[in-house]
């Protein structure tokens, strides 16, 4: 016997409005939010904005309905908010299915003529869903600076740490031409831009960590900040001359530092300088003459090399590498020709009171040389520290320490944190000879008579 047809439609009818309202009402509804925080750095609006992301996710077996996200700012916030792919700034009524999930994506953009000094800026993200309210903090430290696309220096300009400055596109410091940078400049570079000398370079840093002046990509979201060859590096052209960094920190480049040959006497003299996580190489010296003293070249591709020869006097420094979460130390921290492949020069080169040390078992002489016949060649290691099988080829040795730890704080490969400065008993404390170099890296005073080795004073 066939059921009546009222009765049927009575049955469909139910059952569509228990599917249709079949979603779970409990304020215990089990939702993850995937942040309770979303944090920027600091972020220059002229190099594009920053997003970054959380999900909400529906974990019961029963559908569940939002009834709103919205970003307590509205539309004048500096946040912007795209719910489940729609740009908005409330968004209402959206059904996730059993155990399904959304994604919110969060930009930031910072007006860069808001404010003289850093500042925080700040806002929220409210969830309301079955009675309940759940919210996502935002937080970007932001920045007002000088941007500067394509700049040309012509003549003599100097530059104040009155706010960074961002360079988009490049930096040229042209022939006869001489750009100064103060205590505490900070320069930021898009990954495009070089900084190209062919005029002098004058860095006036100092010893404390906020008067020295940095060079380091715009970058500084992460996990971008700490990127090696987050910008190609400082380029100084065979008419670069007079050049002076002191107190520089140059960092996360390509190529950090390239001096190629000049006539001069010194084209470049670095005084209490940090080179570090450069991708390819720290220091290239193609036929160019420099004088260093408390240098640190640290965790690069290749810390230091000299092709076509040159003139060299580095004194206290600290040459070092060690595998990191982004490179893998694989080469010597130091090679030294007097060719590049396609010409030749003469070398003239000393190293007094240094340190060369890489990872043990990786490397076993981490300072190569190469000479072609005939060529000038002068080069002597005074007073050093080294992890070196054997001596390098056409160098002239005077107190040399081989193989001895030096006893690095801190050369912690899991946390990325390194530390060059030594400890007690390491065998660097009083190995040096009597120099000129009267304070170390830190700006502390170093003993005249038996200082230590590398760029830090115990």
């Amino acid at each position: 016997m066939k059921p009546p047809l009222i009765l049927v439609l009575s049955i469909v009818l139910l059952l569509t409005a228990c599917r249709k309202d079949d979603f779970i009402s409990s304020p215990d509804a089990s939702v993850r939010i995937t942040a309770d925080t979303l944090h920027y750095d600091t972020v220059f609006t002229s190099t594009g904005s920053v997003t970054k992301s959380f999900k909400i996710i529906n974990e019961n077996n029963r559908r569940l309905r939002l009834t709103s996200v919205s970003l307590a700012g509205g539309s004048s916030s500096v946040f912007k908010i795209n719910v489940d792919g729609v740009a908005t700034s409330t968004a209402s009524g959206i059904e996730l299915a059993a155990n399904d999930s959304i994604y919110v994506f969060v930009q930031v953009n910072v007006d860069p003529s808001s404010a003289n000094l850093p500042f925080v800026l700040r806002d929220s993200i409210s969830i309301g869903y079955n009675g309940v309210e759940k919210q996502v903090q935002l937080e970007a430290w932001g920045q007002n600076a000088h941007f500067i696309r394509d700049g040309e220096v012509t003549g003599n300009e100097s530059w104040t740490s009155d706010l960074p400055y961002v360079i988009l596109g490049y930096l040229r410091v042209n022939e006869n031409s001489t750009l100064t940078l103060g205590e505490g400049c900070r320069l930021y570079f898009h990954a495009n831009a070089p900084l190209v000398v062919n005029g002098s370079l004058r860095v006036n840093g100092a010893a404390d960590s906020a008067d020295r002046v940095y060079f380091m990509g715009d970058r500084m979201d992460e996990p971008y900040r700490s990127y090696p060859a987050g910008w190609p590096g400082i380029y100084f052209s065979e008419t670069s001359s007079n050049n002076l960094l002191r107190y520089a920190v140059v960092r996360n480049a390509y190529q950090a530092v390239v001096a190629l040959g000049t006539a001069g006497p010194y084209n470049l003299e670095l005084e209490n300088c940090i080179i570090d996580n450069a991708y390819d190489i720290g220091l290239l010296s193609v036929g160019s003459s420099i004088r260093a003293e408390n240098l640190l070249v640290s965790n690069c591709g290749k810390n230091i090399v000299i092709n076509k020869g040159g003139s060299y006097a580095f004194s206290h420094c600290t040459i070092a590498s060690f595998s990191n979460r982004y490179m893998a130390h694989q080469y010597p921290v130091m090679t030294i020709t007097d060719s590049d492949g396609t010409a030749t020069g003469a070398l003239d080169a000393v190293f007094s009171n240094c340190i060369f040390w890489g990872d043990e078992g990786v490397v076993d002489d981490e300072v190569v040389t190469g000479r072609t016949t005939g060529t000038a060649w002068s080069l002597r290691f005074d007073h050093v520290l080294w992890r070196q099988a054997a001596p390098p080829a056409g160098a002239v040795l005077e107190s040399v320490i081989s193989n001895q730890d030096p006893l690095f704080f801190n050369t912690d490969y899991a946390e990325g944190a390194f530390n060059f400065r030594v400890q007690e008993g390491s065998p660097a404390i009083n190995s040096g000879k009597a120099s000129s170099v009267n304070t170390d890296l830190d700006g502390r005073p170093r003993p005249e008579w038996v200082p230590d080795l590398g760029a830090y004073e115990s």
